[in-house]
């Protein structure tokens, strides 16, 4: 497979790009560095500026694959500036992506683009797969113009777009976050712990990645998340399980307002969310239990 990847030298893609060529792939990173990703990453790389740049054709021509994960990180305080940067990475970066794949021939055969849970908005204890609406709230109204500029592609193209939950990742994220304060014996659940976490091992969404790039069932909307999700309370006791440390120090949701501001929503709010169109298109999950996951990833 000729697969191309931007975003290759972040979180997920560092692990998409090492799955990938340890089968053999032929293996080609978009980057604001190329000199850097192919150091980092022993690949071909071509530079790109997201929001500025049409992607280069000679990335994308005749391509199996291109594999689109660049965009700001949502993870931080939303000043103004924030959320202007948040949603032109995603928009106009995909725009971008697209109207070159609109003037290559021949076209890349798929277009697999990260989206995120946060299409849904909160709901509560509502179970969601993909047949779900949009939700409310300014997130989900980022993601969902996110996914219109990937769906664009679709004439001619496979389009794929992988609505990711917390990913369990110890060297960044959600969970690098919370493990200071759980290892120093205070971590505990966050404004009353009854908002669900839609979870995923690392390994199973490059596994979700991977069989959207081979398989050509994976069309559209795909849940990236453990068939069961838990709430803040559940995950916090077996993170303290995992590190055999207490998880009974609740941190109060106007603390966490303070602290992040309009992105604590993410935090207090959740999605029930479970991966319906993966278990359809057989998709076998390697971690489906979190005690198991959480254990695998810290140790």
């Amino acid at each position: 497979m000729r697969v191309t990847v931007t975003g290759a030298t972040g979180r997920i893609g560092r692990h998409l790009v090492a799955a990938l060529k340890q089968r053999g792939d032929e293996v080609t990173a978009l980057s604001r560095d190329p000199g850097k990703a192919t150091e980092l990453l022993g690949v071909e790389a071509f530079a790109w500026n997201i929001k500025e740049d049409a992607a280069p054709k000679e990335a994308l021509t005749g391509r199996d694959a291109i594999v689109h994960l660049a965009s700001e990180d949502v993870g931080q305080r939303w000043s103004k500036e924030v959320k202007a940067e948040i949603l032109d990475s995603r928009e106009r970066g995909t725009r971008n992506i697209v109207h070159t794949i609109f003037d290559t021939k021949p076209r890349p055969k798929a277009l697999i683009c990260a989206s995120a849970s946060g299409y849904y908005g909160p709901r509560k204890d509502e179970i969601i797969d993909e047949s779900a609406p949009p939700g409310r709230g300014w997130l989900a109204e980022v993601v969902g113009r996110w996914e219109r500029q990937a769906d664009t592609a679709k004439i001619g193209t496979r389009t794929v777009v992988i609505r990711t939950g917390i990913v369990l990742d110890a060297g960044g994220g959600a969970l690098a976050k919370m493990l200071p304060p759980f290892k120093a014996g205070v971590g505990g659940p966050i404004g009353g712990g009854k908002q669900y976490m839609p979870w995923i091992h690392l390994d199973d969404l490059v596994g979700i990645y991977m069989a959207a790039i081979d398989n050509p069932t994976f069309q559209g909307p795909i849940n990236a998340s453990a068939p069961e999700p838990v709430t803040n309370k559940q995950f916090v006791k077996a993170l303290g399980r995992a590190i055999n440390r207490p998880a009974l120090a609740p941190v109060p949701g106007v603390a966490l307002k303070l602290l992040y501001g309009e992105m604590s929503q993410i935090v207090l709010t959740g999605q029930r969310m479970v991966p319906g169109r993966a278990a359809e298109l057989g998709y076998a999950f390697e971690h489906p239990d979190l005690d198991e996951a959480l254990r695998d990833t810290l140790h």
